[in-house]
């Protein structure tokens, strides 16, 4: 597969272009543009801007709203975000910046985004929230793609989880889990290359293990930990669409076609102040980092992802090149 090299810049303008082209609003597209940009930095191309000319097909059909512009309450110590069937990044950062001073002030608070579409990069807004200083946890909800534990029909997403934490002197540690074996977008960037898939990814519509992409996406990723992932999937649906009205992953619509109404998935994400807790969280957390950088081999979590960014920085990042011609047709940008 040919593949071009492009600047940030460059590659954030192609997106924002073909986001403008469609009709998303200048602050939407750029934030949209910069979370996919930076999920191509971190090394996660399947969450990056391979999603974009499903998102631009989506907001061409009605089934995603290109010009919506996320609304926010306040209600207490939780931030009410409705995306408007919009995309989710611009309600994720409205969230953000409206809770981390509620946070502060009351010590806990929470974000609860309804009618939304995918999540992106689920360690993003974290990392975001403990560079303000807070502990952040995030859950999305997702179409449905995998099976309860002992089934073979899906009916929850793959509904990532992460978690982030600020620290004294250094970057902030985060950790970002699909709760399937791998994220299923890996196994449509597979599809798209003609290639097969690891066995133990997934299993076909039987309940046959399968390497073949197409059998997978007919059938059911497997859950991390087997049971343990499909019960922290059932969690995850209940703290999101359960608390926000949202669609279950069985009632959602594809991030993957044009097809049906808005998918309508949901999100929470919770903020923690440590000062307001009194034990001194900063220093006693580095004291178990310290601990587990002392073994040989051990490196913490998120570590590659910020190794991935700077070398991205610095480089600029690998895009096929159907991929940048695909964009072009959206936006007539140059490179």
């Amino acid at each position: 597969m040919s593949r071009q090299r492009l600047s940030i810049a460059q590659a954030r303008e192609l997106a924002m272009q073909a986001l403008l082209g469609v009709g998303v609003g200048a602050r939407e597209a750029g934030v949209t543009s910069r979370a996919l940009v930076a999920a191509e930095c971190d090394g996660l191309s399947s969450h990056g801007l391979a999603r974009l000319p499903f998102y631009l097909d989506q907001i061409l059909s009605g089934k995603v709203v290109g010009g919506a512009v996320p609304e926010v309450q306040v209600s207490g110590s939780v931030v009410h975000v409705d995306a408007g069937h919009g995309l989710a990044f611009p309600a994720i950062t409205a969230g953000i910046e409206h809770v981390v001073p509620v946070a502060k002030e009351l010590g806990v608070a929470a974000i609860a985004i309804r009618h939304s579409h995918h999540f992106g990069v689920a360690g993003h807004p974290v990392e975001s929230l403990a560079r303000s200083g807070l502990l952040a946890m995030a859950f999305s909800n997702a179409p449905s793609a995998m099976a309860p534990w002992g089934g073979k029909v899906p009916l929850f997403g793959t509904n990532p989880i992460a978690f982030a934490s600020p620290r004294a002197s250094a970057e902030p540690l985060v950790i970002d889990l699909s709760l399937s074996k791998v994220a299923r977008g890996k196994v449509m960037l597979a599809k798209k290359a003609g290639d097969t898939i690891p066995a133990g990814w997934a299993i076909d519509s039987e309940g046959r293990d399968t390497t073949d992409p197409d059998a997978a996406l007919a059938g059911s990723m497997v859950p991390m930990g087997d049971a343990k992932g499909a019960s922290l999937a059932l969690m995850i649906e209940l703290l999101t669409a359960g608390l926000t009205g949202g669609h279950f992953g069985f009632e959602a619509t594809s991030f993957f076609d044009a097809e049906g109404e808005p998918p309508n998935v949901a999100h929470l994400l919770l903020a923690i102040d440590p000062a307001r807790f009194g034990a001194g969280y900063l220093s006693r957390a580095e004291r178990l980092f310290s601990a587990m950088l002392s073994q040989e081999g051990v490196r913490l979590p998120g570590q590659r992802r910020y190794d991935l960014r700077r070398q991205g920085e610095l480089e600029g990042i690998l895009l096929p090149e159907t991929l940048i011609d695909s964009l072009q047709r959206y936006s007539n940008v140059s490179l």
